[in-house]
């Protein structure tokens, strides 16, 4: 009975009877948060309730596809795919308001929290994301062994080695971070900057999905499993883990983080807060459930791949999609507009970016820079909540754009010392990158030692 139990399908069957819920009640039924259709809304608790179940079932669902898929297909490529189903719903969010800019254009605010919500999706990815895994591969290490954690003399000095072979996302997200300080310049983002980052990922793609099949790192439970079964059933099954956790992710995360945005209503958070950080925290909810349970596997290497490579596909992809969203719903080539604000909210979003990639620059990260990496980004999210609380609304905004800005001398001047520090690094960083670039168009012999 007890080996029963433990059948990896037991697992798989666990993941979905946590989907049931939400299936029936948003799916079967048509319920609603809001009041129409008459007798279909429910409460917000219970939304957030169900869609938190569902999107945690999907996400084990994804992450076992994601892993099953390893046996197919080079694993830095599972892993961007995994990615970048987990962060669609952030795209649905960020899509709809860049539609409604688009279809209306006296709707300027629509176009501000398009923006606003992209910059807090990527600015949670880190400061919670990455700084939080950092912190969690460094506790579970010593219970599961994990040999990427180097346990160190000093306080908070034990740190998270990544494997070398990561150097190429950390250079195209570099790239693509660079590319990023400039679109405030032109007052929007434009079909330019759309194509600039999406040929960016593109690029990536080419170099990753040419890398050789690793069959050296051995799997447990479900997607140890899941290889075991003929190939044309294993394809099968890994692409209805991907379709089916992708979508039901797509659905239950609107009403999980509409509940959440109600009960923060409900609380007093001004809804323009709510829009840029508690939708967010929901709509990244998938990819840190993803990537906790790699570390929980002592799998810290492909949870640090996949946290990048969401980054990358969010600071490239998300933020193409807004242009071209906008410009579709407005009937021509256009630039999705924002103000003065949101112009400070992405130059702090990529000085972030630069400074956590500054810490791995030598391909580690201790726990110390990753409570630094979170201090810096909760002290600024909460001393700008305590502006929206205490002012009006136009001395609260120029308020909060200086905060804005002196957080963004604080990242850049960080980075710019530790760049220096680790310019060896940063030239092994290049020359890695440039060896697999060769290496997957053909012009080279292999990829980086």
């Amino acid at each position: 009975m007890l080996d029963r139990l433990r059948h990896p399908l037991v697992a798989v069957g666990g993941a979905l009877v946590l989907t049931v819920p939400f299936i029936v009640i948003f799916v079967t039924h048509g319920y609603h948060l809001d009041p129409a259709p008459p007798n279909a809304n429910i409460a917000p608790g219970v939304a957030v309730v169900v869609g938190g179940l569902a999107i945690l079932g999907a996400a084990f669902l994804l992450a076992w596809g994601a892993e099953t898929a390893e046996k197919d297909v080079p694993s830095a490529f599972a892993i961007a795919v995994l990615a970048v189903l987990a962060v669609a719903p952030e795209y649905a969010v960020d899509a709809l308001y860049a539609w409604q800019a688009g279809t209306d254009p006296g709707m300027s605010q629509a176009a501000n929290l398009a923006v606003a919500n992209m910059t807090g999706a990527n600015r949670i990815l880190i400061g919670i994301g990455w700084a939080g895994i950092a912190l969690f591969t460094v506790y579970r290490a010593k219970r599961t062994g994990d040999s990427a954690v180097e346990h160190r003399s000093g306080f908070l000095a034990d740190a998270v080695t990544l494997d070398r072979e990561i150097a190429t996302e950390i250079v195209f997200l570099l790239a693509a971070t660079a590319v990023a300080f400039f679109v405030p310049l032109s007052g929007g983002i434009g079909i330019f900057d759309t194509v600039v980052l999406v040929g960016i990922y593109v690029a990536y793609l080419v170099i990753i999905i040419r890398d050789d099949v690793d069959h050296s790192e051995e799997h447990v439970g479900v997607p140890a499993y899941l290889q075991e079964l003929p190939k044309i059933r294993r394809i099968a099954v890994v692409l209805f883990l991907f379709a089916f956790s992708g979508l039901l992710i797509f659905e239950a995360v609107h009403p999980f983080a509409t509940g959440l945005e109600e009960l923060g209503t409900a609380l007093g958070i001004p809804e323009f807060f709510m829009i840029q950080w508690i939708a967010p925290l929901a709509s990244e909810a998938p990819e840190l459930v993803v990537v906790a349970y790699l570390v929980n596997k002592a799998r810290s290497t492909a949870g640090f791949n996949a946290l990048i490579s969401s980054k990358l596909n969010q600071w490239t992809l998300l933020i193409g999609t807004l242009a071209v969203v906008y410009s579709i719903a407005a009937g021509q080539v256009s630039t999705l507009p924002f103000d003065a604000k949101q112009a400070a909210e992405i130059w702090i979003t990529a000085a972030q970016s630069v400074f956590a990639l500054a810490l791995m620059a030598n391909f580690e990260i201790s726990a110390r820079e990753a409570i630094a990496l979170f201090v810096l980004f909760i002290s600024q999210v909460l001393a700008e909540f305590y502006v929206i609380q205490t002012l009006s609304e136009s001395a609260a905004t120029n308020v909060s754009i200086t905060i804005l800005y002196a957080y963004t001398v604080v990242y850049i001047v960080l980075a710019a010392g530790l760049f220096v520090r680790r310019r060896g690094s940063v030239r092994e960083l290049v020359d890695r990158t440039v060896t697999n670039a060769r290496s997957a168009v053909g012009s080279g012999s292999g990829g980086a030692d």
